[in-house]
């Protein structure tokens, strides 16, 4: 991947936290001297709704969309989220993937059933990508929220971009009496990727 001309996609519902890390990962950008645009998709993110953010970053950027099949990476929060857009993925795109299943309302409402398979799918058509149980690792910390940060520290071992600009951006966007837990998350996150099976 092109650090100088990268798509990013955010894919998850709402209330997980995919727009503070289109932030953080904005703020990351502006450290790193390049031009960052980011634009929101909403579903009826307050109801667990889809939501979709993208992060587009470079020497230069004209359009804060990203069309089918420009993606370079793709950050999903929930697995049925990452499946919906993997038609925006290009062939050698990474994939984070946090196998967390969230049942969208036709599934709670018993007209449908949750898709099987669906890590599976995925991964046979990307060679770069990760599956991680963020939640869980979350859930350690003895706080749900932080999944965000959890998923942005694989992102940050996965893209190589100076840890330390990483921290910045997120003491800078996240509240000092959330730091702590949330720099905790991304160091974990951070170590977790070891265990990924990336081909980069």
């Amino acid at each position: 991947m092109r650090m100088d001309n990268l798509n990013i996609l955010i894919v998850g519902v709402g209330g997980q936290g995919t727009l503070l890390t289109s932030r953080i990962l904005g703020n990351l950008a502006l450290k790193k001297s390049y031009d960052v645009k980011v634009s929101e998709v909403h579903g009826m993110a307050q109801r667990g709704g889809s939501v979709v953010t993208y992060v587009k970053m470079g020497k230069k950027v004209y359009s804060p969309l990203i069309e089918r099949g420009e993606c370079d990476l793709m950050l999903s929060f929930e697995e049925l989220e990452g499946l919906r857009w993997i038609d925006y993925l290009k062939k050698d795109s990474v994939v984070i993937l946090n196998s967390q299943r969230i049942n969208p309302m036709p599934v709670i409402m018993g007209n449908e059933k949750y898709p099987e398979g669906i890590k599976k799918n995925i991964r046979k058509n990307f060679s770069a990508f990760c599956q991680i149980d963020a939640l869980s690792i979350a859930k350690e910390l003895g706080n749900i929220k932080v999944v965000n940060t959890v998923l942005l520290g694989v992102m940050a071992k996965s893209l190589g971009i100076d840890k330390k600009l990483w921290i910045q951006s997120i003491k800078e966007v996240i509240k000092p009496k959330l730091q702590e837990v949330n720099l905790k998350a991304f160091e974990l996150g951070y170590t977790e990727i070891d265990f990924c099976k990336f081909s980069l």
